[in-house]
């Protein structure tokens, strides 16, 4: 499925629209108590559980909405969790399938589409193909029930991962599309414009990003100035680390820089995201979720 990555990781949730509001003031972030400049598990108990494999997390705009892939019978589904009532709903079920994967969770900027990843037949009935990114579209009962594809301006014949996006609409993600049998280990992250409606055909990031490695899961921040993603590179600390790239003034990337210990372990890093108040690092270790200030990117610029 994931490089290595594949080796870590082996219905719809209903509900009435959500006005966008302020996130909660008296108890964001599902209630927990905030981390500090080490990183730690987020939500333990809640999300976070012993016996779950959960990881790819996203909370809406306002912060009232959490999405996040857990792993439920050798198949990833993706769960949902709701301010409502004055308090924070139990998980439930996105979506999820005995026959498909559904994983990477992410809502546009708008949040009027949740966007994921997943191997289902196009017609929703056939064998498993390739990963392609899919989206739901928000009603005003919840969730649409059957997935649009987000079509071949962004999928290919291959695998698409991980989807994140700028305040416009670009989406940014990573896919082996193009590489032969022999480099198909190879992912590259890519980026497709939003232009009236449509994504246009996308285009692969410069080596100061992608190399002959694999290069995955990337948030690209709203301005568009950073990308955090994973790569499994021979200079890293462990089996997948994540990695920084800033934009120069001139709006070039700049050579990707290793997060460091702070971040990396000998583990697994992947599927970093940051909240819209700039305020947490969210990403996925050991079949955790993990969280830590932001103020760790500061630190690398």
């Amino acid at each position: 499925m994931r490089s290595l990555r594949s080796v870590l990781i082996l219905v719809l949730f209903s509900g009435s629209l959500l006005a966008q509001r302020s996130t909660p003031p008296t108890s964001p972030y599902l209630s927990e108590t905030p981390p500090g400049l080490t990183p730690s598990v987020f939500a333990p108990g809640k999300v976070s559980l012993n016996d779950h494999y959960e990881y790819g997390s996203v909370f809406s705009n306002d912060g009232r909405e959490f999405y996040y892939a857990v792993i439920i019978n050798q198949k990833p589904q993706i769960r949902g969790i709701r301010y409502e009532n004055k308090g924070w709903s139990a998980p439930k079920t996105v979506i999820g399938s005995d026959q498909y994967e559904y994983n990477d969770p992410f809502l546009s900027p708008d949040g009027k589409r949740l966007y994921f990843i997943s191997d289902q037949a196009a017609d929703g009935r056939g064998p498993r193909k390739d990963f392609d990114i899919w989206y739901l579209e928000r009603q005003k009962d919840g969730w649409s029930d059957r997935p649009i594809n987000a079509g071949e301006a962004i999928n290919t014949g291959k695998n698409e991962y991980y989807m994140s996006f700028t305040k416009d609409g670009t989406m940014y993600f990573s896919s082996n599309g193009g590489t032969s049998p022999a480099t198909d280990k190879n992912y590259d992250i890519r980026f497709s414009r939003f232009v009236k409606g449509r994504f246009k055909p996308s285009q692969k990031l410069p080596n100061t990003v992608n190399t002959d490695h694999y290069e995955a899961d990337v948030f690209v921040s709203p301005n568009e100035d950073y990308i955090i993603f994973c790569a499994e590179r021979p200079d890293g600390y462990g089996q997948g680390d994540l990695y920084i790239s800033f934009k120069s003034k001139s709006g070039q990337w700049q050579a990707a820089k290793n997060m460091g210990t702070v971040i990396n372990t000998d583990a697994y890093e992947f599927c970093p995201f940051v909240s819209r108040d700039g305020k947490y690092l969210f990403f996925s270790r050991s079949g955790d979720l993990f969280w830590v200030k932001a103020q760790v990117i500061d630190t690398l610029r």
